[in-house]
């Protein structure tokens, strides 16, 4: 194929994966993470750890080589943050170099890089500049993400060749003054015409980013639809023309971050939509948007974990130079548990989002926890890297003269992107506590008729005092990490009993206890990332030769810091699930909202 100028072919992903990737498959490959739930390790979904061929590792090579020759001479982060705008040269740089098009297929222009390459680019892109990777992540991870995944061939022939190229940006519309991560609350209308030639589209989506910059939008109204001789409204996506008659742009929101991100207020107006430009039936929207999302969330957490490791590389080199009371503060043992954690953390975040890319370029597989698993973990992560390397550098950290208080303020938004961590948590453990609940409901119903059902009632008996007794195990973990897997084997365990018995007290009412949704996730995230921990410190032990596992010890230093750590954690979560003060908090966080204040005032208030 020809290549964009500055950067050679990034290996493509073949067509029936390319096309199938996100179509995942739960009766051939059920999730990791909601198989933790029911007290299961798939060890098919995290062992053998995923590796780049040799083929993507040299395009990825070029690609990196390339982007940071051009960045070095083009990016300025202090200068861009200064200015809330990206200098005309850096952004048709982007362009000029290809950067637009990595993960849309070669047939139609781009690259079709696989998962594991396009977000380790992403990933450098956030590292030099954040609101850089927003306009590289809000054009193809989701602003034309839809149509690569369910776009019509003549979609995609359409507008993918402009996306590619850098032509045609790409924006997503979808939330709303009233609607965020309750999409089904969206107001914005698509009405059919008479000869269904064409949609109307009347609405306003706020906080777009790329709206200023953008000729194309992803765009999630409400169709009407009759069922059963009722009026009813259905999610549904749109390929909108950001220049037609009736769309406007409201001004440059003023941001705490990522300042140089066009952020505005998009409205439509009347705007005629052809029925051609319908992405996906009426009605998928939301599933739609759904899939969208998990693939820009992933990306997120790449960006974090490369975040992180920038903003300490300024750290550590200060720790090192700084000097108080005759020696360098790097000496000193709270400075240094910080830098260790970190690392640890940081090892396990890139673990995590190689195994996910891994699930994501085998295709078939639902990944949407493990994404949402690696968002949360990353961006908690980055945002706390930046805080405590700004405490490092003491001082001047608070001074716009160093790069730590752009970094804590750049950090801040991922915690809010693409969903936000706490919905995200829910996310997690309502998906999570889906299999279990229908064990439990078939249960339920047999005890109705118990004389008709003791099949079922002693199958769940006997699967129920087997789950009691017998834990999962680990078989493919090297025997140098044996510990740390039974930790982990151990908490999977213990996770799926207090399920259990948590939906056994509460029933369907576990949608409103957020406090213990919030526990379970917690314990599945920390378990997701210990388990890709385990599978890549085994990977690169036997990459090593497979003998001495000392041969790879900074490896090991960190699964052996992050797993237990990790697994303290998630013990605290389980056992809260049994023994808490729920009620006592809901007291004083409702007292709280009643009054309008924290509580009690300090005696010298009254």
């Amino acid at each position: 194929m020809s290549t964009a100028a500055g950067i050679p072919s990034v290996t493509r992903l073949e067509a029936p994966l390319a096309e199938k990737a996100h179509l995942a498959r739960p009766d051939v490959n059920p999730s990791f993470t909601k198989g933790i739930f029911l007290g299961q390790l798939n060890e098919s979904l995290a062992f053998p750890f995923p590796e780049l061929s040799a083929e993507e590792s040299e395009s990825l090579r070029l690609v990196l080589e390339s982007f940071r020759a051009f960045a070095a001479g083009a990016i300025d982060t202090k200068k861009i943050d200064h200015d809330a705008r990206f200098p005309e040269e850096v952004r048709l740089g982007m362009h000029e170099l290809g950067m637009m098009g990595i993960i849309i297929p070669e047939a139609y222009g781009g690259f079709g890089a696989s998962a594991k390459v396009a977000n380790r680019i992403f990933a450098e892109i956030g590292a030099t500049d954040p609101a850089l990777a927003v306009y590289f992540g809000a054009h193809q991870s989701i602003g034309c993400k839809g149509i690569v995944l369910f776009g019509t061939e003549a979609q995609k022939r359409k507008y993918l060749p402009g996306c590619a190229s850098g032509q045609t940006v790409a924006a997503f519309c979808l939330t709303e003054p009233g609607s965020g991560s309750d999409a089904q609350a969206m107001t914005t209308s698509a009405t059919p015409s008479a000869d269904g030639s064409h949609y109307v589209l009347n609405g306003t989506k706020i906080w777009i980013s790329n709206a200023g910059y953008a000729s194309l939008f992803t765009v999630f109204a409400k169709v009407p639809v009759e069922v059963d001789g009722k009026r009813k409204e259905r999610v549904t996506a749109f390929i909108v023309d950001a220049h037609a008659a009736g769309v406007s742009l409201g001004r440059l929101e003023e941001k705490m971050g990522i300042k140089a991100s066009d952020t505005r207020t998009v409205t439509f107006d009347g705007v005629r939509v052809p029925a051609e430009d319908r992405l996906g039936e009426v009605g998928q929207g939301f599933k739609i948007a759904l899939e969208i999302l998990n693939s820009g969330r992933l990306g997120l957490a790449a960006g974090s974990a490369r975040g992180t490791r920038r903003i300490m590389r300024e750290a550590i080199a200060h720790a090192k130079q700084r000097e108080q009371f005759g020696r360098p503060i790097g000496s000193f043992e709270m400075i240094q548990r910080k830098i260790a954690l970190h690392a640890a953390e940081c090892y396990a975040l890139d673990s995590a989002v190689m195994l996910t890319a891994g699930m994501v370029d085998r295709g078939g597989v639902d990944y949407s926890l493990e994404t949402a698993a690696c968002k949360i973990f990353g961006s908690e992560l980055a945002f706390r890297a930046s805080n405590e390397a700004l405490q490092i550098a003491g001082g001047i950290g608070y001074s716009k003269e160093y790069p730590y208080e752009q970094a804590v303020r750049d950090s801040r938004i991922m915690l809010i992107f693409e969903g936000t961590n706490e919905v995200l948590r829910a996310l997690i453990a309502l998906s999570g506590l889906q299999q279990p609940g229908e064990r439990l409901k078939a249960v339920s119903k047999a005890l109705k008729d118990p004389l008709h059902s003791l099949g079922a009632l002693g199958a769940y008996a006997a699967t129920r005092a087997k789950r009691a007794v017998v834990k999962p195990t680990f078989t493919q973990v090297h025997p140098a990490l044996a510990e740390e897997a039974e930790l982990v084997a151990t908490l999977v365990h213990d996770l799926a009993l207090g399920v259990e018995a948590t939906l056994m007290e509460h029933g369907a009412k576990i949608i409103e206890r957020q406090f213990h949704q919030e526990r379970m996730a917690n314990a599945a995230i920390d378990v997701y990332l210990a388990t890709a921990v385990l599978s890549r410190t085994t990977w690169e032990i036997e990459k090593a030769g497979g003998g001495d596992p000392g041969a790879v010890q900074p490896h090991l230093d960190c699964a052996r810091i992050f797993i237990p750590m990790a697994m303290r954690r998630a013990r605290r979560h389980v056992r809260a699930l049994r023994k808490n003060q729920d009620e006592r908090m809901k007291a004083v966080a409702e007292q709280a909202l009643a009054t309008g204040d924290l509580g009690p005032e300090a005696p010298t208030d009254e």
